[in-house]
Formats: C-alpha cells, structure tokens, sequence
C-alpha cells in the first residue's frame, strides 16, 4: 500500500512549509505550489512546482503534475492566500480583485480540477483566518469561505470526501517580516494572546494533519480556530 499524498498550495513559507514538512516526517509524499523563489529549504523528497492561484492554466498544470506523481490524492491543503488590509476608503480595485481571485476563485478552482485525484476518505482543508479588523475587503474574502467549505462538504459527502477550514489567529509567519513589522513587535503581541505568545506555523500544521487523519474521520463541514484563545468569551 502507497504512503498518502499530500497537495498544498502556497507551500513554499510559512503555514504551508510547515505542513508540508510535517507531513513529510509522517510518511506523506507532498507536493507543494508556490510562486517567487522556489527554493524553500523543503525535503528534498517534497516536490515544489511553480502555480500561480490567480491562473487556471497554472492551476491545470499543478494539479497533472500531481496526477504524474502521486497518481490520487489523500489531502488537498487550500492554503494560498494573500494579505491586503485597509480600511474602504483606500481599497483600490487591483487589491479587491487579488483577494478575491486568490483566496477564494483560486481554491474553488484548485479543488474542482483536483477532484478526479480525490477518492473516499480524502480530506480537503482550508485555511480561513480572521478577516475582522483588516478591513471590509478582506473581511469579505475570508468570510467567503467559511460557508463555501459548508457548502462543498455536504456537496461532497456522498463521496466520502471530508472538507473543513482551519482558522489561524496571531502567527508568527513570515509574511510580517516582508510588511517590515520587527520581531519585538510580534513578540509583544503575544502579551495579549490568553495563552501568552503568538502562534507558529507549526501549530497550524499539527491541526492540519488532525483534519487530514482518521482521528477527524467524522468532522466535515467544521471549522478548527487555532489562536491561542482569542476571541474566547466567558459565558455566565
């Protein structure tokens, strides 16, 4: 019997590397996508291929090559997405159009090429994340996808194909570091996390590979928030 085979977009850096690269010491075989620099630092066993999520085209190819590899699928991770926060006033079209074309047509087209590799008991992950004081753009695509993975896990079910999101809260990623945010900053946001410290790409992986595996054999349609406690409230 193969090992399972793991496809994750926007794997090259942060929650996506780490997922891949705990995958890989769990006896997945893992393909990743990504766009820049494809030197990631990955196994050298995990396979990286150049996707735009924005590009049908790019996406057809991601989703053959992982055909030519790995022949089926056992878990898509739709993690590619992009950042863009600010308030209305200053959100220009170019900006609106990012967010939605990559992290919401972006999934909903990686998955529907990625079906046919998708047999029962496959597992199919979101990441949503908070969209919630970033602005209304951004709020709006993340809160596309919440009912989208409801939608799709009872569009799926009958196929035995589980889908659920995981929704990151304050992690440490490398993305803060590209918006020149320094690592004292991100530090002392962890003093008002209930739990202390800002999350790692790590702990988003570990929920990931839970949804993934047999243990969350009877969760679809959910979603995991991994924030370290915020937004937690006491009820009387």
């Amino acid at each position: 019997m193969s090992a399972p085979a793991a496809l994750i977009t926007g794997g090259t850096s942060g929650i996506g590397k780490a997922t891949a690269e705990l995958l890989h010491s769990r006896g997945y075989r893992v393909m990743v996508t990504g766009l820049g620099t494809l030197d990631a630092g990955l196994p050298e066993e995990v396979v990286v291929v150049r996707a735009d999520a924005r590009a049908l085209s790019d996406l057809d190819h991601a989703i053959d090559q992982a055909r030519r590899q790995f022949g089926s699928l056992d878990l898509l991770f739709l993690n590619a997405g992009i950042s863009r926060p600010g308030p209305i006033e200053s959100t220009g079209e170019d900006a609106f159009d990012a967010l939605f074309d990559i992290n919401v047509k972006g999934s909903f087209f990686t998955l529907q090429k990625a079906l046919p590799l998708l047999g029962e008991g496959a597992s199919v992950v979101f990441t949503v994340g908070a969209g919630e004081g970033l602005g209304s753009a951004m709020t709006a695509a993340k809160g596309a996808l919440l009912p989208l993975v409801r939608s799709l896990a009872l569009e799926l079910a009958p196929r035995r194909i589980r889908v659920n999101a995981v929704s990151p809260g304050l992690i440490d990623t490398p993305a803060y570091g590209k918006m020149g945010v320094s690592q004292d900053m991100i530090d002392s946001w962890g003093e008002g996390v209930p739990l202390g410290r800002v999350g790692t790409p790590a702990d988003i992986a570990e929920a990931v590979a839970f949804l993934a595996s047999d243990a969350a054999g009877y969760i679809t349609g959910d979603n995991l928030t991994v924030s370290g406690g915020i937004g937690v409230h006491a009820r009387p």
